[in-house]
């Protein structure tokens, strides 16, 4: 058994990282420390800063999301991110991907769990 069983946990988190920041702006405009929060309350989706600023970056740049600076009462301005309609429907794509991915996968795994449904 591998010595480091939380590496491909890591990998299993990382990849549905888009995904879930896709989910996570669904509702509305959100700026980066709302995204953080709502990605580590939402999910068990812990990520650094430094994860999910370049991502959002590379998100902008494919055209699946938009942002503004935003000027703050009594701090810093905010950057503040929206879906755009590709994003929507990119977002949309990946969570019917996932949900049926997730459906069979646990399908397969309830023999490993001892019979009980996975979650």
């Amino acid at each position: 058994m591998s010595e480091h069983p939380e590496k491909w946990e890591a990998q299993v988190r990382k990849g549905c990282l888009e995904l879930a920041i896709l989910a996570a702006l669904w509702k509305g405009r959100l700026y980066g420390l709302e995204i953080l929060r709502l990605l580590e309350d939402g999910s068990n989706l812990i990520v650094a800063e430094g994860t999910v600023y370049p991502l959002l970056s590379r998100l902008k740049a494919e055209g699946l999301i938009e942002s503004e600076w935003v000027e703050s009462e009594g701090g810093h301005p905010r950057k503040y991110y929206w879906l755009t309609k590709a994003g929507r429907q990119r977002g949309a794509a990946m969570a019917g991907f996932w949900a049926g991915f997730a459906a069979s996968l646990g399908t397969l795994i309830q023999p490993l769990l001892g019979g009980k449904r996975a979650l």
